[in-house]
């Protein structure tokens, strides 16, 4: 390396001289080995350097900046010559305090604190650094975050940066950021930015406070109204339940009376239908009965069985009157008055008679 080339050239003319040391007194060795050493010593703290994790080493030689950075660790360089400056590669946070805001009103307010948390990737370094210097995050952060936070402020009220919009100022900043950054410093990038309530005049603060007061009161207002009515509706609901239920009980308690009705009916109508049927049984058999008794008489009653009849119902009797007339008598029974009895064709009748 250059700081070794030096540290050589350095001892070479050292010992080049070193005849003319020797014819020095030892005082005079002493002192100059003594000045040696101190200037050894200051130019070997001078030319060695650490490099944190995390960050890279830049150099620059008589102002103009080298283009092959340095990693993490113990580096050597040349002293008074060359410097250097240690950038971050890692996630940091830059803070941007007490940032003055005008909005459209006219009104000013100050953040107290914005956060911009930024990362740079080591290959983007030396063009950062050439084009930014070292402290690149003071153009390219800090300066921005005051441009786009006026930006935005200049186009909306003081209701609508400290209430309304509020919660989009740090994604509209970061959007912003990273835009420019993407055409001005590409390895640059944002992660998020954070943004404090801003400070506004008492005055105003304080009718700030009492609005919101006020819209609190409204909203306990409000959701003590949503409350009652809530409670209205589900006493109402409570109620129209009850008398659906209640309907429902009638109407169920009908139905099962109406089907009991029904089934009475259905009862009666089986066995009225069941009697009817015994009952016409009971007709056709006595029907059937007669009808058959009816053709039996028809079939027995013939003229000679009629004839038999007619002697034993004779014979039957007590007394029997005859008259002049022959061919006709009387006959009385014990509790029936005289009877006339035709006795044509009756010769073997009369016959037994007369021999009685």
């Amino acid at each position: 390396c250059d700081s070794c080339n030096v540290f050589v050239a350095q001892t070479l003319c050292l010992l080049r001289n070193l005849p003319r040391i020797t014819k020095m007194t030892m005082p005079h060795v002493g002192a100059v080995f003594a000045t040696i050493a101190g200037v050894m010593a200051i130019m070997l703290h001078s030319s060695i350097h650490k490099i944190e994790e995390g960050h890279l080493a830049v150099y620059y030689r008589g102002g103009a900046l080298l283009t092959s950075p340095n990693g993490p660790g113990y580096h050597i360089m040349l002293p008074f010559i060359t410097t250097y400056r240690s950038v971050q590669t890692t996630l940091q946070t830059d803070e941007i305090k007490n940032v003055p805001c005008g909005t459209s009103g006219g009104v000013m307010i100050y953040f107290d604190r914005i956060e911009v948390v930024n990362m740079l990737v080591p290959s983007a370094v030396v063009d950062i650094v050439r084009n930014y210097t070292a402290d690149y995050d003071k153009t390219l952060i800090f300066n921005k975050i005051h441009h786009e936070l006026n930006q935005f402020c200049s186009v909306h009220t003081l209701q609508e940066v400290y209430i309304e919009l509020f919660d989009i100022i740090d994604e509209n900043l970061k959007t912003a950021l990273q835009k420019d950054l993407n055409a001005m410093a590409p390895g640059l990038s944002i992660q998020a930015v954070r943004v404090t309530k801003p400070k506004i005049p008492e005055a105003i603060r304080r009718n700030f406070e009492l609005m919101e007061a006020e819209k609190t009161r409204l909203l306990i207002t409000a959701q003590t109204q949503k409350v009652v009515e809530k409670e209205a509706e589900t006493e109402r609901k409570k109620a129209i339940i009850e008398a659906q239920k209640v309907a429902q009980v009638a109407e169920i308690q009908f139905q099962q009376k109406v089907m009991e009705k029904q089934t009475e009916k259905k009862i009666s109508e089986i066995e009225d239908a069941a009697f009817l049927a015994r009952e016409r049984a009971k007709a056709d058999a006595e029907f059937y009965t007669a009808a058959k008794f009816a053709e039996a008489n028809r079939l027995k009653l013939t003229p000679e069985y009629l004839e038999l009849m007619k002697y034993q119902a004779i014979a039957g009797n007590s007394k029997i009157y005859f008259g002049q007339d022959i061919p006709n008598m009387f006959v009385e029974g014990a509790n029936s008055p005289p009877k006339s009895v035709h006795t044509t064709n009756l010769p073997n009748v009369e016959a037994d008679l007369h021999k009685e």
